[in-house]
């Protein structure tokens, strides 16, 4: 699998699947998750209703339609919240392995993945970097390209770094 880095929208991204940062709920939210919400207009949330009545457990994924994305599907996770207590690292790995094992199911080979629980939810860029790339060493996977798309230009240059 290549394993890039872009600075850039998750939004944008012309790949099969976008990865987005959810919580438990799968109502929408902010940072990534409301971006992509927005992007994607209501067939989004439409399917995150209908898909995940009760949510989405942390470390999981699921897929939902994309919407007006220019991808085909959104790959929903549900990081950890440090903040919250949710201090267990094996968590946002898992966050990273369940969005590769979606992807195949989906029979993605292309994905574009925001830094799971950086930000809002209080893991750092490099927690985030690590994580995803334990995540890829140990999951097999037929996705080809493992986009990651670094919104500020600090975290492409810490996303860049461990690549």
């Amino acid at each position: 699998m290549d394993i890039t880095v872009v600075h850039g929208d998750i939004t944008t991204q012309q790949v099969d699947a976008v990865v987005n940062a959810a919580n438990r709920r799968m109502r929408g939210g902010g940072g990534v998750d409301g971006a992509i919400h927005a992007a994607g207009g209501p067939a989004v949330l439409e399917d995150c209703r209908r898909r995940f009545p009760r949510g989405l457990a942390t470390g999981d994924a699921g897929w939902t339609t994309a919407g007006d994305l220019p991808a085909r599907w959104v790959v929903h996770v549900v990081g950890p919240n440090r903040h919250a207590g949710e201090d267990d690292r094996s968590l946002l790995v898992s966050c990273y392995a369940r969005a590769l094992e979606v992807a195949d199911e989906l029979g993605a080979r292309t994905m574009a993945l925001p830094l799971v629980g950086a930000g809002v939810y209080g893991w750092s860029v490099s927690d985030s970097v690590t994580a995803a790339l334990e995540a890829f060493r140990t999951t097999d996977t037929d996705v080809g390209e493992a986009r990651f798309v670094a919104f500020s230009p600090a975290s492409y240059d810490v996303v860049s770094a461990a690549l």
